[in-house]
């Protein structure tokens, strides 16, 4: 229903569409399926509203009784939705198109996406007027940004569908690693499933969005479960033991490299990997060759230039935790001081996290996942969707502290991202950037948006 409703006419869901823009292609075929006219704007907040409270609660009951539910229903209704959100539009963000233009400036105009904004590029090109981050240099990874330039001879329309089905096939491998993972710990298959596959605010914001997140989390996944087989010695059909477990960690770093070639994100595991790997000379030296075929390709590619992700940590999200956070100590938001404490906090628990995993007995999947909870916390530019880095350990970890938190942390995510937050801060007499230093948040974002 949610779908359709996007689906039916120009909405606040579908930013890249207007009253005078809204071709078959990006509306998709699920367009006239929704009953009636075209509803008005607080009409679509109401209908919006109620169908995230409804998923939200609908999985968290869901997830409460995992041990009741039957496989195949679990199984199929991840599927159904997975394919009701590949047919949606763009939803409420316009990130996608982003991608795609990044991908059009180096292969069509042939300008470097880390050096170049594309304020730059030529303006009438077919994604310039659908992106939005004209003055920001591309912080994507090379691997991310070398699949874009692949898909530019698709066109727009070819490239936005192809990385539609990529992010749903990536989504689904990584519940496929999810479900085996859990299988070697003795966890419960079906209630990891539940937890990592049905979230909404992943389905909405993440999938139905088109973010690029899942193509990190799958190369994580990978290698956390790669070395949940190296440290629990399941044998190899062509190796011998020993081989195998060498392999598997070889295998695991250059997993960790990857992910971290989609987003740099990623690279706060890689210590904690690092860590608990059983022979860390087979890590490292995976972890070698994988950065030396990344940096190599990075280099034919994009030459001695890396990501733009300096100018994106700069920017503040006025109603996330860190802003919040800011307003809480009296200061009208993050100032430069409360983000450098952040980072220095963050950074702290992620090197605590690897030393504790090291010690026997430490859960280290909930170690890293509690590390990529802290990051993403203490960041300023806070997205909702974010949450899909941590869910695949909280499904893995021994205990449910992390779940619980990532439970009660997507409640305020639909609160502070839903479409009623405007008419709620306004309730409450709340403005994120009515402060003088809010309003030099306001104006920094504002300027890359144009």
């Amino acid at each position: 229903m949610l779908v359709a409703l996007t689906a039916a006419h120009p909405t606040f869901m579908v930013p890249t569409s207007n009253a005078l823009y809204f071709p078959a292609w990006m509306a998709g075929p699920l367009r006239g399926l929704w009953p009636g006219r075209a509803l008005g704007e607080h009409a679509v907040h109401t209908w919006v509203t109620v169908f995230l409270g409804t998923m939200y609660l609908a999985y968290v009951t869901a997830v409460a009784l995992s041990g009741k539910l039957r496989l195949r229903w679990v199984i199929g209704a991840i599927l159904a939705i997975h394919l009701a959100f590949l047919l949606a539009p763009p939803l409420q963000y316009t990130d996608v198109f982003n991608y795609i233009n990044y991908g059009r400036m180096g292969v069509v105009h042939h300008l470097n996406p880390y050096t170049t904004v594309p304020m730059l590029e030529p303006q009438n090109d077919a994604t310039f007027t659908l992106s939005n981050w004209h003055w920001l240099v591309s912080p994507y990874g090379p691997i991310f940004t070398l699949l874009t330039y692949l898909l530019v001879p698709l066109g727009v329309a070819g490239a936005f569908w192809t990385l539609k089905a990529i992010l749903l096939l990536a989504s689904l491998s990584v519940l496929a690693l999810v479900w085996r993972s859990a299988q070697i710990l003795g966890r419960d298959p079906v209630r990891a499933l539940l937890l990592v596959g049905l979230n909404p605010i992943v389905l909405v914001w993440g999938i139905g969005a088109d973010h690029n997140d899942v193509l990190m989390v799958l190369p994580l996944v990978l290698g956390v479960h790669l070395l949940i087989r190296a440290r629990a010695g399941s044998p190899s059909v062509r190796l011998p033991l020993l081989r195998a477990r060498i392999a598997r960690e070889c295998l695991a770093a250059g997993a960790f490299v990857a992910a971290a070639g989609v987003k740099a994100s990623a690279a706060v595991a890689i210590p904690i990997a690092f860590a608990i790997a059983p022979r860390r000379r087979a890590f490292v030296t995976g972890f070698a060759i994988a950065i030396a075929t990344l940096g190599l390709a990075s280099l034919v590619a994009f030459g001695l230039h890396v990501p733009g992700v300096g100018p994106q940590t700069k920017l503040v999200t006025g109603i996330g935790p860190a802003n919040l956070l800011g307003w809480a100590l009296g200061q009208g938001g993050e100032t430069d001081t409360l983000r450098t404490v952040l980072t220095v906090l963050a950074g702290g628990f992620v090197l605590y996290a690897a030393v504790s995993a090291s010690r026997p007995g430490r859960d280290w999947i909930a170690l890293a996942g509690a590390s990529l909870f802290v990051v993403w916390m203490t960041t300023s530019w806070f997205a909702p969707w974010y949450i899909a880095w941590i869910l695949p350990f909280a499904a893995l970890a021994e205990r449910r502290r992390l779940t619980v938190c990532l439970l009660a942390v997507g409640v305020y995510i639909l609160l502070a991202f839903g479409p009623e937050v405007t008419p709620l801060l306004k309730a409450v007499h709340f403005n994120p950037f009515g402060s003088p230093i809010g309003i030099e948040h306001y104006r920094e974002n504002s300027h890359l948006v144009q």
